[in-house]
C-alpha cells in the first residue's frame, strides 16, 4: 500500500505573492489574447482555443520551465495543429486520429526541440473540433493557433518583464526535461521550475 503515497502532491513551492502573480498574469494574458484575437479574427470560428488556459499556466505560473519558452509556445500549437488537422482529415476513425494525433505532435516536438503540454490539447481540439475545425482546414493552425499563441506570447513578455520576472529563460542542457520512468530514491519530488 506504499504506491498510495505516490498519489499525495508534493507541495509546490514558492512565495505567496509569485503564486498571486502567475494568477493574475495569466488572467490578463488570456484576457488580452482573447480580445486581441476577436478583433484580428473577427467571425471566424473558434477565434480562441482552449488549449490557451493550459499554455497560459506555464508562461505565467512557471515561466522559468523550458516548456514555457517562446519556441516552445509557438513551435508546439502550430506543429500541433498541423498534425491535429492532417489526422481528422486522413484518418477515418475519429477515436484512432484524436489518439494518433497527440501523439504524433509529440514526436514531432521532441525532433524540433518545442516540447509544451498544452500543445497535445491543440492537436486533439483538431481531431475533436468539428466543423468549424475541418472546414478551416491546416489554416486552423494559423488562424487561431498561431494568433492565440503569438499574443499570449506577447503579454507574457510584457507581464512577466514589467514584474521584473525574467523571460524567457535561455535553455541549458541542464534544464531540459529528464525522460525516466526510473524511480530515484532521493525523498519527495520537487519541481525544478518553482
Amino acid at each position: 500500500m506504499t504506491w498510495l503515497r505516490h498519489f499525495i502532491p508534493a507541495p509546490i513551492n514558492g512565495r505567496k505573492r509569485e503564486k498571486l502573480v502567475g494568477c493574475i498574469g495569466a488572467w490578463v494574458g488570456l484576457m488580452f489574447t482573447e480580445i486581441v484575437s476577436k478583433v484580428a479574427l473577427g467571425d471566424l470560428n473558434p477565434w480562441f482555443i482552449a488549449p490557451m488556459g493550459a499554455s497560459a499556466v506555464l508562461l505565467f505560473a512557471v515561466p522559468s520551465s523550458p516548456l514555457a519558452q517562446p519556441w516552445s509556445i509557438v513551435g508546439g500549437n502550430i506543429i500541433s495543429a498541423l498534425i491535429g488537422v492532417a489526422c481528422a482529415r486522413n484518418i477515418g476513425d475519429p477515436m484512432l486520429a484524436a489518439s494518433i494525433a497527440p501523439a504524433l505532435a509529440i514526436a514531432a516536438m521532441f525532433a524540433l526541440h518545442c516540447l509544451h503540454p498544452p500543445s497535445g490539447a491543440v492537436a486533439l481540439t483538431a481531431v475533436l473540433g468539428g466543423p468549424a475545425v475541418l472546414d478551416t482546414g491546416y489554416r486552423f493552425a494559423f488562424m487561431p493557433v498561431a494568433i492565440n499563441s503569438v499574443f499570449l506570447l506577447a503579454a507574457a513578455l510584457l507581464f512577466n518583464n514589467l514584474l521584473r520576472r525574467r523571460y524567457p529563460h535561455r535553455a541549458t542542457a541542464n534544464d531540459a526535461p529528464r525522460l525516466s520512468t526510473h524511480d530515484a530514491a532521493q525523498g519527495p519530488a520537487r519541481s525544478p521550475y518553482l
